[in-house]
C-alpha cells in the first residue's frame, strides 16, 4: 500500500497515527535543525517535519530534493505548535521516519501555485502541471459536480441517457463543420456533429420521450473567451411537451445546480420577449442585475435643429444613478468607449441632473432647460443622476449602447459574480434575412416550429415568424437555448423551401428526418445548455477554458501536443487526398 492518507483528510483527531502518503513537494524550508516540507496531492497538503537530531541521514536525503518531486513517506501524526488556520490540515503535522522518492522531477518552468509566475502559453504547454494549482484542480472538481449533479437530477425526472454518433454528414446549416475523410469511401467526408439535433429528434420518432446526454459538440469559427472548437453541452429532448413544460423542467435543473453545487437558493425566472430585450436593453441576453433599461427620446428630442438627433433613425439613453458628477476626462472615455469600431457609435450626448435639480447637458445650445427637464423626466432621473444618449442607425445605435450600459455596469460594481439573475427570453423570430446571400436564414435552427397562430403569415411576411424558442440567460450570459421542433412533414418541408432548398436539395440532407415524420412522430421540443459556460459561470469566472482539463487556445491550437498538425503523404494518399505541387 503506497498510502494510508490522502494529504488533505489528517487532523487533531488522528495525533499518535502511523501513516503512510504519497504527494508531490510543493515547497521545502530548512531551518538547520529542522526541514519543513509541504507534500500536496489533489485532496491537499500536510506538513512533514524531518528532524536532523533524530533522522539525520533522513534530513539530508530530503534536503536534496526539489520542487515535485514525487515522494512516499511514512511517519506519526503530531500535534503542530504553530497552527495554520487556512489549511484543513493546519492543526497537524507528520514526524517524518521513512523517505522513498517515487519519482525526480526537473525544475517546473513556473511554479505551481495560486498565482504562478506563468504566462498563459507556457501553461497551457505544460498543461499537466497547471491543473496541479489549487484553483484549476477546484475548476476541474466543480465541473465533475455540475456533471455528477446534472445526471442526478435528470435521471430523477426518468430522463434516459443515450449516446449519438460522432462521424455524421455534413450540413449547410449553422457554423462551418470539421470534416473527416473516408479512407473506404474515398471522395466523400463525414462532419463532426455541431448538435445531435436530428439524432435526438429521431429518439422521439422511437419513442424515447425523455432523451438526454453530456456530449461533445464541435464548430470550426473564430474563439473567444466563451468558445472553444470543442465544446460539451447537456443536449435534452423530450415528448409529448409544451414550451412551459419544458422551460419549468429545466428552471428546475439550474435551480438544483446552484443549490447543490453552489450552495446558492437560485430566484425565480422572468421571461422577457426578444423584442422587449432588444427594445430595452439592445441584446438578445441582457443582464438584469442591474436596471438602466433604454429609453428612447428620438419624439422628444426632435426638431430642435441639432441635425445629430433629428437625422437619426433612433435617439436612446440610459440613466446612471449617481453619477452627475463624472468628470469631463470619464465623460471622454465613454465617448471614446462607444466610438470604438467594432460599436460604431459616432459620438455620445451627456445630461447632468445636478444636486439643486438644474440641467447641464452638452448639447446646451441646441436644448434649454425646459426641453431637458423632459428628458429627465423620461428617463426618471433623479437629483445626481446622468443620461447618457447615443443616436444614430437603430440596429448600431441599440448595439453601441447595450455595450455602453454593461460598462457602466462593471464600473459601479453592479455586475457582481456572486450575484445570479436569471430569465429566459422568448419568442424569437423564425427567420432572419441575410441581405449579402439574399435569402432567409432560420435564427435558431430549420427544425424549429414557428408559433402556431404566425403560420399563416410563412407565405407573406415570413420576418415577422415568432418562433416557438427560448434562450436561458444569467447574468447576460446566454447558458443555452432550444425550441419546439416541427414533427409535421410538409411542414418541415416548406420551411426547408422557405430556407433556399430545393426539394432534391431538401431531400438529400434531411430526407430521412422527414420520411421519420411519417411513422407517427409525436409532439417534441427540448434545448441544450452550454456545459462549460454553466461551469464558468457557477465558477464566478468568464473565461471556459479553466473548467476545461485540455482546453485549445485562441487559435484552435493545442499547445500541448502541438495540434492540429500535418500528416504524412501517405496518409493523405490512402485518403483519396492530393495535395497540389506548390504545397
Amino acid at each position: 500500500m503506497y498510502r494510508t492518507n490522502h494529504c488533505g483528510e489528517l487532523n487533531i483527531q488522528d495525533i499518535g497515527k502511523e501513516v503512510s502518503l504519497c504527494g508531490w513537494i510543493q515547497r521545502s524550508r530548512d531551518l538547520g535543525g529542522m526541514t519543513f516540507v509541504d507534500l500536496r496531492d489533489r485532496y491537499g497538503i500536510t506538513q512533514l517535519v524531518f528532524n536532523m537530531e533524530t533522522h539525520p541521514a533522513l534530513c539530508e536525503e530530503i534536503r536534496g530534493l526539489g520542487r515535485e518531486f514525487v515522494i512516499q513517506v511514512q511517519g506519526k501524526v503530531a500535534e503542530r505548535s504553530n497552527k495554520n488556520s487556512k489549511m484543513s490540515t493546519g492543526d497537524i503535522e507528520i514526524n517524518a521516519e521513512k523517505v522513498e522518492i517515487l519519482n525526480p522531477s526537473k525544475t517546473p518552468p513556473f511554479t505551481i501555485e495560486d498565482q504562478s509566475d506563468g504566462g498563459e502559453e507556457l501553461r497551457m504547454k505544460y498543461r499537466y502541471l497547471d491543473l496541479r494549482r489549487n484553483i484549476l484542480r477546484k475548476n476541474i472538481e466543480l465541473r465533475y459536480l455540475v456533471s455528477r449533479e446534472t445526471r442526478n437530477y435528470l435521471d430523477a425526472q426518468k430522463f434516459m441517457e443515450i449516446e449519438t454518433p460522432v462521424l455524421i454528414k455534413s450540413t449547410p446549416e449553422g457554423a462551418r463543420d470539421f470534416v473527416v475523410p473516408s479512407r473506404m469511401n474515398p471522395g466523400e467526408f463525414y462532419a463532426l456533429p455541431q448538435s445531435p439535433q436530428t439524432f435526438k429528434q429521431l429518439l422521439m420518432v422511437a419513442g424515447f420521450d425523455k432523451y438526454f446526454q453530456l456530449v461533445k459538440c464541435f464548430r470550426d469559427e473564430d474563439l473567444r473567451a466563451d468558445r472553444q472548437p470543442e465544446f460539451t453541452q447537456i443536449d435534452c429532448e423530450m415528448s409529448f411537451v409544451t414550451q412551459e413544460d419544458i422551460l419549468k423542467t429545466f428552471e428546475g435543473l439550474a435551480v438544483h445546480l446552484f443549490k447543490n453545487v453552489k450552495k446558492i437558493e437560485m430566484g425565480s425566472f422572468p421571461r422577457m420577449s426578444y423584442a422587449d430585450a432588444m427594445k430595452y436593453y439592445g441584446n438578445d441576453k441582457p443582464d438584469i442585475r442591474f436596471d438602466m433599461k433604454f429609453v428612447d427620446l428620438k419624439e422628444v428630442s426632435k426638431g430642435k435643429s441639432f441635425k445629430v438627433f433629428d437625422d437619426a433613425e433612433s435617439v436612446l439613453a440610459i440613466c446612471v444613478k449617481g453619477c452627475a458628477e463624472y468628470t469631463r476626462k470619464q465623460l471622454d472615455e465613454l465617448t471614446d468607449f462607444v466610438k470604438r469600431p467594432q460599436l460604431g457609435a459616432s459620438g455620445m450626448v451627456y445630461a447632468r441632473v445636478n444636486m439643486d435639480g438644474s440641467i447641464k447637458s452638452s448639447v446646451d445650445k441646441f436644448y434649454d432647460e425646459n426641453d431637458l427637464k423632459i428628458w429627465a423626466e423620461k428617463c426618471d432621473a433623479q437629483n445626481g443622476d446622468l443620461i447618457l444618449i447615443l443616436a444614430g442607425k437603430d440596429s448600431t445605435c441599440r448595439k453601441a449602447l447595450s455595450e455602453l450600459r454593461l460598462e457602466m455596469g462593471m464600473r459601479l460594481g453592479l455586475r457582481k459574480s456572486d450575484v445570479f439573475a436569471p430569465l429566459w427570453v422568448t419568442d424569437f423570430p423564425l427567420l432572419e434575412f441575410n441581405e449579402e446571400g439574399n435569402r432567409w436564414h432560420a435564427m435558431h435552427h430549420p427544425f424549429t416550429s414557428p408559433n402556431i397562430e404566425d403560420i399563416p403569415l410563412l407565405d407573406s411576411n415570413p420576418g415577422a415568424v415568432r418562433a416557438i424558442a427560448y434562450d436561458m440567460v444569467i447574468n447576460g450570459v446566454e447558458v443555452g437555448g432550444g425550441s419546439i421542433r416541427i414533427h409535421n412533414k410538409e411542414l418541415q418541408k416548406k420551411m426547408l423551401k422557405i430556407l433556399g432548398f430545393s426539394d432534391e436539395d431538401a431531400s438529400a440532407q434531411f430526407g430521412f428526418l422527414m420520411n421519420a415524420f411519417e411513422y407517427g412522430a409525436p409532439p417534441h421540443g427540448g434545448l441544450a445548455l452550454g456545459f462549460d459556460r454553466l461551469c464558468a459561470l457557477i465558477g464566478e469566472a468568464d473565461n471556459i477554458r479553466d473548467f476545461i482539463a485540455f482546453p485549445k487556445n485562441n487559435s484552435g491550437r493545442d499547445m500541448m501536443i502541438d495540434a492540429p498538425s500535418s500528416i504524412s503523404l501517405e496518409q493523405l494518399k490512402e485518403l483519396g487526398i492530393e495535395l497540389k505541387k506548390n504545397e
